[in-house]
């Protein structure tokens, strides 16, 4: 997968997920790809590795579909884990690309799912996909 993201796009991007994310509660998004590799961030958290977050996402998604395949489904395409103070939302951005939503209890679920239909919507474009 080779991917090449203009500023413009890197620019869409961050507009796209501080009008649908940001703004309605999410305190940190990270882009990656299937590999674990760092695509770009944006919140308000201070990340001590958001590198090892980026990897280790893309592992869990990758175990999840494993999972899926061994059941009978094609594909999970989308994840969550609640925590103590934070939860965190995992879905396919592309074929080959991750979001990774944070947010905390002040929020809902259905808001954050919501929101990213939307924002994973205008973000396909982006990384060429429909």
């Amino acid at each position: 997968m080779n991917l090449v993201l203009t500023k413009n796009d890197i620019g869409k991007l961050e507009e796209i997920i501080s009008d649908q994310l940001l703004d309605s509660g999410a305190e940190h998004v990270v882009v990656a790809d299937l590999s674990g590799n760092l695509i770009m961030e944006r919140g308000s958290l201070e990340m001590d590795d958001v590198f090892s977050l980026a990897a280790v996402s893309a592992a869990n998604f990758a175990a999840t579909a494993e999972i899926a395949r061994l059941i009978g489904e094609q594909d999970f395409t989308l994840m969550y884990h609640k925590g103590g103070k934070r939860n965190v939302h995992f879905s396919r951005l592309a074929r080959d690309y991750l979001i990774i939503t944070l947010f905390n209890d002040n929020v809902s679920l259905g808001l954050i799912r919501l929101k990213l239909v939307n924002a994973i919507g205008e973000m396909r474009a982006i990384f060429g996909e429909s």
